[in-house]
């Protein structure tokens, strides 16, 4: 039986490893919560410390056509030591930094933020009606890497590949499509490769694809449903769940009804996480000195040697 509790998953190198396809090892549902002024949403990974899948430390999905579940946004908070992607399916959100970044995200970007030592930011919805809906992720950073300046991408929708599969599509966010031809999405050389595919796929429609042996990697369908895994033995995914994979080379999603599913997998930092709220490092000593930055207004301006 699947366990919807599971430990932290961490794919490992294996000598011998022959050609695999991957399956489900475990699923983490996604519970109702909520986060800034109010804003409700779904988390998986991230809803407990041990529900995390390195690097990847949370997954919120939020969606909604009430105003009043989003209208507060996310007001000025700070972050240190991890990045946030924040991909918008639906809605207007704008985003304002203490750089003096400002962003508009719309329908089908992408925000890739890198918090490094710090960053102070918000994320504010600009409608007061219709319909809201995306995720965001958060990825740890190694601690060689924590402390380093903040960065902002905003990269609009017609800056992100799309490659078109016999009965669907794929988007291509981060990493590189293998298809009929070779895509590369707009974010890459990072320390963690991070993979992130957004995938559409009609009724009956299998979609298989290479995935590096000792990355970590999950699916999350969001619409519809998948089974996961070789053919004889194919496992479904509840919808909203993050579906943890097993080690392997490749993934096999087979689409039971019409589904969108994304794909994430990214190169295991190994290191002790410490995370107290929006800080996420690798001490206590180190959550400490980021509050205490954060409290004396240093937090976004100056590189500590931890």
């Amino acid at each position: 039986m699947l366990n919807s509790d599971a430990l932290p998953y961490v794919a490992k190198i294996v000598d011998s490893m022959a050609v695999s396809t991957r399956t489900l090892a475990s699923v983490i549902a996604s519970i109702p919560t909520s986060d800034g002024a109010g804003v409700k949403l779904r988390r998986s990974l991230g809803a407990r410390s041990t529900l995390r899948v390195d690097p990847f430390l949370m997954l919120d999905e939020f969606g909604t056509d009430n105003p009043d579940d989003y209208i507060g946004g996310f007001p000025p908070h700070p972050h240190r030591g991890f990045e946030t992607v924040t991909y918008m399916l639906d809605g207007h959100m704008r985003h304002e930094d203490h750089m003096g970044n400002v962003g508009d995200l719309t329908p089908g970007g992408v925000q890739w933020m890198t918090a490094g030592r710090g960053i102070i930011h918000s994320e504010l919805p600009q409608q007061a009606d219709g319909r809201m809906r995306g995720f965001q992720l958060w990825i740890n950073l190694p601690s060689a890497e924590k402390m380093k300046p903040a960065t902002y991408r905003d990269i609009p929708a017609d800056d992100i590949p799309l490659a078109k599969i016999t009965g669907g599509t794929v988007k291509v966010i981060a990493g590189t499509f293998h298809g009929n031809d070779t895509i590369t999405g707009p974010i890459s050389g990072l320390t963690t490769e991070p993979l992130f595919f957004d995938v559409c796929l009609d009724k009956d429609t299998v979609f298989e694809h290479g995935l590096t042996a000792t990355h970590s990697a999950f699916v999350y369908a969001y619409e519809g449903q998948v089974e996961v895994g070789p053919e004889d033995s194919a496992l479904t995914l509840p919808r909203q769940a993050a579906g943890v994979l097993t080690p392997g080379d490749a993934v096999r999603l087979k689409a039971l009804a019409d589904t969108r599913v994304i794909v994430l997998a990214g190169k295991p930092i190994n290191e002790p996480v410490e995370q107290q709220g929006p800080f996420v490092m690798n001490t206590r000593k180190e959550i400490e000195q980021a509050i205490s930055d954060y409290r004396d207004g240093t937090l976004a301006t100056v590189a500590r040697k931890e």
